[in-house]
């Protein structure tokens, strides 16, 4: 077949000059932007046309006028928010505009926007870095955005069911504003809470404390709320339902409904009524004064009353009020009108899923449009049919399952001891000369690397980080005293050999590790917005390779983690094993180039390799710690290699969506026999991934300790590389042999080609081999529905597809040289291709093979009935799983708890298990010729079960949720 020759999405010159006309039309009438700020988006515009041009035949199915517009809007963004001065008096007097009003104008949503957006970094990197520094990624903080985002979607309608719930929604509008979305006091509550972020909690925007403060807006609504607009009573008890004497504890009962924090919500109350006091200029009233109606049910100590603050006589001039203060904090930020997410702008606002499908967020609409006159106290679901009322307590939603996992930490982990405990200390003394050297060592450690996590900062609130920090440290010695007995356990039984646990402890990377995932548990139970994964592997001074060997022995040592933790790290391994631990400056190149010598030249030519780890003194020095010099390690430190500088562009760091899980399962939790280096039967403990690399590792077997690393790594990307296959395969109705040699092909790359996965995805290499094999397979499936399907999947990003690493040689045949970034279908014609085209010969049908898939037997000789064996590993269970390609039928395993149930010795014998005849007396051969008939039976059940009414998504939603190479078409890939 001719090759199909790239399309190419050049445009002329006079393009470039219209795109530049254009662009000056909305900065000067649209945007009514200064004169200094046009020129700054003109300067960024002209430095990055050139890039513009040449990629717009790498945006898939997107037309060249929409890629101009968002390559506009991301322009005219980058230059008001990285042209802004350093100081606030800088800042203050240029002329602020916002993301939205940059949106408006070129007619985007937030939703698209932020989608695209990683593409733009991609392509304008270089140029932002020559005009703003390296720094500029962070300055534009669009994961901060990105996640606040999420946020701001998760606490409206949070905000919206708990306010449907108490009061009445259908009032007369006094403001007569159209805008207004909904009841003026719902309204006002939201402004109340925009106006609490910017004001009380603007340094330390963590979706705990936001959640916080708006339940304290919901305090001063109920006690305000006139009495014929209340939808509750203050004798329900199921609302109310901490009470004394005095009456209804208000605090408490609002704490026990909300799985709130009463002193955290106390606190946040307290600067909700202080805000009332500064901003709307009303005063409280004393307990005297109190409306009859509340001192007859409330227990008035710790509330305030404001006096006609919900009247409508002042209800219009406070909002008004509110909305100048917010406007006014916004446009010298820059960020996102958060007001849109309770207002009627969909259009702005956008809908699809900006967390890869955990969480979905679609515009607002009117509170009374999906209301009838009166808001029962409990709701139905929308997508179900009626089945009687559904009290809200028992909806799980992503805010109530993050209050719940708040309340393991401040039950859990807040009571213990921010000091080591005595069983800690006596390990210390074991593992060391000096019995007192690891006892102030480690704590000392501890202070300085979560000094530098939680620095206090413009955006962090030094009483914040404090108990951040505190919490951290509390968690990191409870995981570390577990570990520490579950090693000397190993030690104790193995004969003639006493417990020294000193490697493991003396272990400076080690210990980093375990300091940074326990941070990173304590931000994520907080839903920290500015404190985002992979912050604290910068903070530390380790590597996304480092921080893999720990997350799987963190989970299993520390029992009472909830499962929204466990997901959490699962998500990050995930993202450690498919791109960040692959990435240039990563620790794993610094291993290879010991356990895998001939890829030391690759690695040094690419300048892949990692800058030695920080030392604690220059950690400390940056954050102005003032201390004294620690003893030196006893394990040798790394030589200094070539300094690299040049870091590789960072992907979006969103949440993916997992499968709900009842435990943690870690892509290496079941050995693979690996085609280059099986897994030897033996014990690799903690002390053996963490040694030295050149070092032999305890565990003995000759291995050092960058091959023990290099080989759990390695089965690890293979098995999520599996599970990732076989997903792909089964959703495009490959056949099982198929689906075989794409995973025999990857690995065969990982082993012999390894330098392909070299700062990229493996979901790369993974689509790349899913092409090959078909087309050596003679199968007439292309590149653009690989891709269609694989945006599909729930880890898909779409720079993936649209933008892959290659660094072309000097000798290239097309005149490039240097590091570039380009389409999937270029890096698979130009790169892939000839890298594994031998593999690839080996991997095709043969004629013999071709003979016996059309003959009846069997090519292993098995019995003849038997189902043939999927030489596919086995794969984690994943609940629900789907079973069936053609059809939506999912199966769950049954949970170990409930199986100790079932099969209790009493009830044991009630039940047929799988393996157990179902006929008395019958022969097991017979049973399974039976069973083999009926796997291998072509006709059809008379009747036979509909699951078609259940969809992917609503299943989805629960979760929560050889000789023919030819090169590709070069199609146009989706968008």
């Amino acid at each position: 077949m001719e090759e199909v020759k790239q399309v190419s999405g050049k445009l002329g010159a006079d393009a470039g000059g219209e795109m530049e006309a254009r662009l000056l039309h909305h900065c000067q009438v649209k945007l009514g932007l200064d004169e200094s700020l046009t020129s700054q988006v003109m300067i960024l515009f002209n430095q990055t046309k050139h890039v513009a041009l040449a990629s717009m035949s790498t945006f898939g199915s997107k037309s060249t006028e929409e890629i101009e517009i968002y390559w506009c809007a991301f322009i005219l963004y980058c230059a008001s928010k990285l042209s802004k001065g350093s100081s606030k008096e800088e800042r203050e007097s240029q002329t602020g505009i916002t993301l939205c009003q940059i949106l408006r104008a070129f007619k985007l949503n937030i939703i698209d926007f932020f989608k695209e957006v990683p593409q733009f970094c991609i392509k304008a990197g270089c140029s932002l870095t020559g005009l703003y520094g390296s720094s500029w990624e962070k300055r534009l903080e669009l994961n901060e955005m990105q996640a606040n985002v999420v946020h701001l979607s998760l606490l409206s309608r949070y905000y919206r069911r708990a306010y449907q719930e108490l009061f009445i929604t259908k009032e007369t509008s006094c403001t007569k504003n159209e805008s207004v979305p909904g009841p003026d006091r719902y309204w006002f509550g939201w402004l109340l809470f925009l106006a609490l972020r910017v004001h009380a909690f603007g340094r330390h925007k963590d979706l705990v404390t936001s959640t916080n403060g708006l339940v304290s807006v919901l305090a001063v609504l109920i006690i305000h709320m006139p009495p014929h607009l209340r939808n509750f009573s203050f004798r329900d008890t199921s609302l109310f339902a901490k009470r004394s004497e005095k009456g209804v504890n208000l605090i408490s009962s609002l704490c026990n409904k909300y799985h709130t924090s009463e002193d955290e919500l106390t606190d946040a109350l307290e600067k909700t009524n202080k805000l009332i006091t500064d901003l709307l200029k009303k005063n409280p009233c004393p307990i005297s004064n109190f409306p009859e109606e509340l001192l007859n049910f409330i227990n008035p100590e710790g509330l305030r009353y404001f006096e006609d603050l919900l009247e409508e006589k002042s209800l219009s001039e406070s909002i008004k009020l509110l909305e100048n203060e917010y406007v006014d904090a916004i446009n010298s930020k820059g960020e996102i009108d958060e007001r849109v997410f309770v207002n009627e702008e969909n259009s702005l606002l956008g809908s699809g899923s900006l967390s890869g499908g955990a969480v979905h967020l679609s515009g607002s609409k009117r509170l009374h449009d999906t209301q009838g006159p009166s808001i029962p106290k409990s709701i139905t679901s929308p997508i179900s049919p009626s089945r009687g009322p559904i009290t809200s307590c028992h909806l799980s939603t992503p805010v109530s399952t993050t209050l719940t996992t708040a309340r393991w930490l401040r039950t859990t982990v807040s009571p213990l001891s921010p000091f080591p405990s005595q069983t800690l200390l006596k390990f210390f003394s074991l593992s060391s000369n000096d019995q007192n050297a690891l006892a102030s060592e480690i704590p000392h450690r501890a202070k300085i690397i979560l000094g530098a996590i939680f620095t206090t900062t413009s955006q962090i609130d030094s009483i914040w980080a404090e108990q951040r920090k505190t919490e951290t440290l509390k968690l990191y010695y409870r995981v570390l005293e577990s570990m520490c007995s579950h090693e000397s356990n190993i030690q104790n039984s193995q004969k003639g050999k006493t417990v020294n646990l000193s490697p493991l402890l003396s272990n400076e990377r080690f210990h980093r590790c375990m300091l940074a995932c326990s941070a990173e548990l304590v931000l994520a139970t907080h839903k920290t917005v500015n404190m985002l994964f992979p912050l604290v592997l910068e903070k530390t001074g380790i590597t996304g390779f480092d921080l893999s060997k720990i997350i799987e022995g963190f989970v299993r040592h520390e029992e009472t983690l909830p499962r929204e933790l466990k997901r959490h790290l699962n998500s990050l391994e995930e993202k450690l094993l498919e791109s960040l631990a692959w990435e240039k400056g990563s620790n794993l190149y610094n291993s290879l180039i010991v356990a895998r010598p001939v890829l030391q030249e690759e690695i040094q030519r690419l300048g892949l390799l990692a800058d030695p780890m920080p030392s604690l003194d220059s950690i400390a020095a940056n954050q102005n710690l003032t201390h004294g010099g620690l003893p030196p390690l006893p394990f040798p430190k790394l030589e200094n290699l070539t300094d690299q500088n040049v870091r590789s562009p960072k992907r979006p760091r969103v949440e993916l969506r997992l499968a709900d899980q009842s435990s943690f399962r870690s892509p290496v939790k079941e050995q693979l026999n690996m085609a280059f280096s099986p897994l030897k039967s033996k014990l690799l403990h903690l002390q053996s991934s963490f040694a030295s690399p050149t070092r032999i590792t305890p565990a003995g077997g000759g291995q050092t300790g960058a091959d023990t690393g290099i080989e759990m790594f390695f089965n690890k990307v293979t098995k999520l590389a599996a599970i990732r296959i076989k997903a792909m395969c089964e959703r495009m109705g490959l056949q099982q042999d198929v689906t075989e040699r794409v995973y025999s092909l990857l690995q065969l790359i990982l082993s012999q080609q390894t330098y392909l996965f070299f700062n990229r995805h493996i979901d790369q290499i993974i689509l790349c081999s899913i092409y090959a094999v078909c087309k050596i397979s003679q199968m007439s499936l292309t590149f653009k529905e690989i891709i269609l399907n694989y945006r599909k999947q729930p880890q898909c990003k779409t720079q993936v597809f649209r933008s892959v690493f290659v660094h072309w040689p000097s000798r290239s045949q097309k005149g490039k040289t240097g590091e570039d970034y380009v389409d999937i279908i270029t890096f698979y014609n130009e790169v892939f291709i000839p890298a594994v085209k031998p593999l690839l010969v080996d991997l095709g049908p043969t004629q013999k093979n071709k003979k016996s898939d059309g003959g009846k037997s069997t090519a292993d000789g098995k019995f003849p009935g038997s189902p043939r064996v999927s030489k596919f590993p086995n794969l984690p269970d994943m609940s629900p799983k789907k079973v069936s390609a053609a059809h939506n039928v999912y199966v769950s395993p049954l949970r170990s708890s409930k199986m100790d149930s079932l099969l209790s010795p009493s009830s044991k014998s009630y039940y047929a298990c799988v393996g157990e005849s179902t006929h008395a007396y019958q022969s097991p051969s017979k049973d399974l010729t039976a069973i083999n008939n009926r796997l291998n039976c072509g006709r059809k059940v008379n009747e036979k079960l509909n699951f078609d009414m259940v969809s992917d998504s609503v299943v989805a939603g629960s979760f929560g949720s050889q000789n023919g190479l030819i090169k590709v078409k070069c199609e146009q890939t989706d968008s």
